[in-house]
């Protein structure tokens, strides 16, 4: 029984992502380890974690959020990706 998990920082995916990333996670795992057996689908678990912006490094510097929103776009109140503006 495999158990996939996806760390992330919170704000990087909306609801409509998290479940495509969730279902292809699951479709890839029943392709390779269940060698393409329908019925193996029941045994994969997987799980989003996301973690606050101010827990996680990159390259030695802890991103805010308008850094990663500015990087990614933000999400509105209903989870929806806000256009990013380009300077």
């Amino acid at each position: 029984m495999p158990y996939v998990t996806i760390s992330t920082v919170r704000g990087i995916f909306d609801v409509a992502q998290k479940q495509a990333l969730l279902q292809r996670v699951t479709d890839l795992m029943v392709e390779i380890e269940g060698q393409g057996n329908p019925d193996f689908r029941r045994n994969v678990w997987v799980k989003i974690e996301e973690g606050e912006p101010a827990s996680w490094s990159l390259g030695g510097m802890i991103p805010t959020p308008d850094m990663i929103a500015g990087n990614f776009g933000a999400l509105d109140a209903a989870g929806r990706r806000v256009a990013r503006v380009k300077a």
